[in-house]
């Protein structure tokens, strides 16, 4: 996964998850927003089923939803997260060399048969899931790009560490 604009959903506490979902324009009344933030937390299983990677740019750290109690809980549990054996956390800082970006977060599922691998694009205005052969080359290839940009997961760790402490 790809995260370029806000902490990808299976790594979001409660507090971020309703920020986000507040923000989303057209304003969501306020009875949708907790059954999307309690379907987002139930989603968080598959982080204990299957191994994760995520690949977050520095923007995505410092940006606040909501305050900085918010901020620095949501980076708190990045953390934590990324210490599971299952769940890998990297980094693209700002002062990354030759990194373009990823223009939006993007989730890759992959296994045994890559052609049944599938794509999904996640906005504050919907998904889009791609799984034509050309896409998904492009997208793997994209993802290897971001990837070789991001710092190793300690490091990243020891990053995530240092803005949490700024907040």
């Amino acid at each position: 996964m790809i995260g370029t604009s806000h902490v990808p959903g299976l790594l979001q506490t409660e507090d971020y998850a309703r920020a986000v979902f507040s923000y989303w324009v057209p304003e969501l009344v306020t009875g949708d927003v907790e059954p999307r933030v309690e379907h987002r937390m139930r989603r968080k299983a598959v982080l204990e089923r299957c191994p994760y990677e995520v690949v977050l740019h520095e923007p995505v750290l410092r940006t606040r939803v909501a305050d900085r109690r918010v901020a620095r809980a949501q980076l708190d549990q990045i953390i934590r997260e990324s210490e599971r054996p299952s769940v890998t956390v990297r980094v693209v800082p700002f002062d990354t060399d030759g990194f373009g970006g990823a223009s939006s977060a993007l989730l890759y599922v992959g296994g045994a048969v890559p052609a049944l691998d599938t794509v999904q694009r996640d906005t504050p205005y919907g998904t889009a899931f791609l799984d034509d052969a050309m896409e998904l080359r492009n997208m793997r290839t994209l993802f290897r790009k971001v990837e070789s940009a991001a710092l190793d997961p300690v490091r990243s760790r020891d990053f995530i560490h240092r803005l949490s402490k700024e907040l």
